[in-house]
């Protein structure tokens, strides 16, 4: 499997597929499993997706940062990538984040399609 290198690539690879709503759901699911207040509907736009995820990881990061290192762990986002990210821009770090989480949750439904 070839990772999607950016947001419009994933989106595209998980819309030509006709899994975008089973990746929200599986992005539902570990929210849930961190205790994070936020669902998306699986209507939801991916532009939308992208703004209101990368606002709640932001806002984690500046204010619940242990649920936001349990959100990484349940995701299983690799340590390594976290560590290549510029820490002393809370916005950048949130955007990169942000796509990290949705590779990762995609690689989770990609995998589960291929294979069940």
């Amino acid at each position: 499997m070839q990772l999607p290198t950016n947001f419009e690539d994933l989106i595209t690879e998980a819309e030509g597929l006709e899994l975008y709503k089973k990746l929200i759901t599986q992005l539902n699911k570990d929210l849930l499993y961190a205790n994070i207040d936020l669902e998306f509907d699986v209507e939801t736009l991916p532009t939308s997706l992208k703004l209101i995820l990368q606002e709640n990881i932001l806002h984690l990061i500046n204010t619940k940062f242990s649920t936001y290192l349990n959100l990484l762990y349940i995701v299983d986002v690799s340590e390594a990538k976290i560590k290549e990210v510029d820490g002393e821009d809370a916005l950048a770090m949130s955007e990169n984040v942000t796509f990290f989480i949705l590779q990762r949750i995609w690689q989770k439904v990609w995998y589960k399609a291929k294979y069940s």
